[in-house]
């Protein structure tokens, strides 16, 4: 277990989160293996971003929204086993209507390795402080379509405001974003490079050993 990997939650205060893949809530229809409790994790470094990226959409009026950060490597090969697994059509039509399975890996939108599994990549979106609702992007998290594309056609000129506001507040926040995926960012300076981990997501007493 990595020391300088906490929860998301206890560094950054307020930040709200639903990760998805300790769900039934994901492209493939269960929990991913490696994902525990329903927790988002990280680097320090990461928090710290994040804590900027915070304050910038607070004065906005916007809240952070968190979906994933560290994903243990034994969810991505879960993935890639997913990938090869008979079409069951249960989330085809929300997340990747227009391809097959084993295309996502082609197309760019799954990878067996991920930024992820680093720790200084998170997924998110923002949500309103005044009412908790979530911002409209134009697309769901995890649809794996063109629709996501950063600067996508097919999106309202208020969805494309959106995503802009949040690419500006990632990037002065010292994010990179993913043109292929509107709520994915890296650290751009991200403390663990070449470093792709496998510790499962579990309680809080076990995550910081």
């Amino acid at each position: 277990m990595n020391a300088d990997f906490v929860f998301i939650d206890e560094h950054v205060p307020g930040i709200r989160w639903d990760a998805k893949y300790a769900t039934w809530d994901n492209f493939t229809g269960r929990p991913v293996d490696g994902y525990l409790a329903n927790r988002v994790s990280g680097t320090k470094a990461l928090c710290a971003a994040l804590a900027c990226a915070q304050e910038r959409a607070e004065s906005l009026g916007f809240g952070l929204l968190l979906w994933d950060g560290y994903r243990p490597q034994r969810a991505v090969d879960r993935f890639l086993r997913w990938s090869r697994e008979p079409e069951d059509g249960r989330t085809k039509q929300r997340h990747y209507p227009n391809l097959e399975r084993a295309e996502l890996f082609e197309k760019g939108y799954l990878a067996v390795r991920s930024s992820h599994s680093r720790g200084s990549t998170v997924d998110l979106s923002l949500y309103h402080l005044e009412t908790g609702e979530l911002v409209r992007m134009g697309g769901d998290y995890d649809l794996m379509d063109p629709i996501s594309h950063h600067g996508a056609a097919g999106i309202t000129a208020a969805e494309a405001r959106n995503r802009q506001c949040l690419l500006s507040i990632m990037e002065s926040s010292g994010f990179i974003p993913y043109e292929f995926e509107w709520w994915h960012y890296t650290l751009r300076n991200e403390p663990y490079p070449d470093t792709y981990f496998d510790f499962p997501i579990t309680a809080v007493s076990e995550l910081a050993a």
